[in-house]
């Protein structure tokens, strides 16, 4: 029945325009992946199942080429030194353009403590406040993040920034170390507005 109700609000809301610019991630990488939610979640599983909370990043980078290079390499991370690399299932660029990276059935490392059930949006820029101020580039956020939501049944209290992790309800970290481990991009006051923006939106009917 739930299944059912989800697949009616998906066709309810269109896919946006996805250009597909997968990263590898061959056996190896996945395997990496089950190895790391066995450590981090108690899951000894790469595949993301039922996801709840979409995340929203932005690269620190100029271009989603750059991005791209960023992701690809599976080698460990600089900051946190883990296999596998990190990476994010989309980035949207400057003009719009929403780049799909890994399949949304596989788990990405953008965010600790909810990598087991979120899926990651990057923006290519240096700040949140340069998305806000992109026409192009939050609409296609918006659209991508909604079709995401509906699809899912995903609240648009669980739509949030990397800034946010630590207070969401799905947050769970078994290493003790990363427990309060977060960013600082897509602060509370931003996704705020992002989030009202959103909701604005014809909803999932």
């Amino acid at each position: 029945m739930l299944a059912t109700a989800l697949a009616l609000l998906a066709l309810a809301v269109p896919q946006p325009a996805i250009v597909q610019r997968p990263i590898p991630f061959g056996a190896r990488r996945r395997r990496e992946t089950a190895a790391y939610a066995r450590r981090h979640y108690g899951l000894d599983d790469y595949r993301l199942r039922d996801p709840h909370v979409i995340v929203e990043h932005y690269t620190v980078t100029p271009s989603f080429r750059a991005t791209w290079n960023t992701f690809a390499p599976d080698r460990p991370d600089p900051e946190l030194h883990e296999l596998p690399a990190t990476c994010a299932h989309f980035v949207i660029d400057r003009d719009g353009t929403i780049y799909q990276l890994v399949a949304l059935t596989t788990i990405c490392r953008h965010t600790v403590g909810l990598n087991w059930t979120a899926i990651g949006i990057e923006h290519v820029g240096y700040s949140d406040r340069d998305v806000l101020g992109d026409r192009r580039q939050l609409a296609a956020s918006l659209r991508l993040t909604r079709w995401l939501r509906c699809r899912y049944g995903i609240a648009v209290k669980d739509v949030i920034g990397h800034s946010e992790s630590l207070s969401s309800p799905y947050h769970r970290e078994r290493v003790a170390r990363l427990r309060t481990q977060t960013h600082g991009d897509w602060t509370h006051a931003d996704m705020r507005s992002y989030r009202r923006r959103l909701a604005a939106l014809a909803g999932c009917g």
